[in-house]
């Protein structure tokens, strides 16, 4: 999990890691509100995708808090402005093809937006650097499947 700025505002990325791995990415304004609301203490947990019974998915987000009790923070994917959304799909869907992680981050780079979505991009490939190899994955985020 990593926390940024998007213009003024305060984002936090979550990168799912599967196989130590990156697999997916989730963005989200960091409110509390309607964004997600974290301790700053918080710093890694798990992406939980859920299947509820209408057939529909949903993800969450769990970690420990300072005390070891476990807190979720419930439907990610509700969270999110529907925009920032889709690019974080579309480079989920690149991620879980395993294209290689520097070419991940040069396509990143290399998207032209809207100068509104251009600090959310850098934010994002900010996220990503962390697990190139030249670097240490302590921010990591796992991704489970729950039932």
């Amino acid at each position: 999990m990593w926390r940024f700025q998007n213009k003024k505002e305060k984002w936090v990325a979550f990168v799912g890691l599967l196989d130590g791995r990156p697999y997916e990415i989730f963005t989200g304004l960091q409110d509390d509100e309607e964004g997600i609301l974290l301790p700053k203490s918080c710093s890694s947990g798990v992406i939980i995708k859920r299947q509820l019974a209408d057939g529909t998915k949903r993800y969450d987000f769990q970690f420990k808090n300072r005390r070891g009790y476990k807190t979720t923070v419930e439907g990610l994917s509700e969270k999110f402005n529907p925009e920032y959304w889709n690019y974080a799909k579309l480079i989920s869907g690149v991620l879980r093809y395993r294209m290689p992680l520097e070419n991940v981050i040069k396509l990143i780079d290399s998207l032209e937006m809207g100068d509104t979505i251009n600090t959310w991009k850098s934010g994002v490939v900010r996220a990503l650097k962390k697990y190139t190899s030249d670097t240490d994955n302590d921010g990591s985020v796992d991704t489970e499947v729950a039932e």
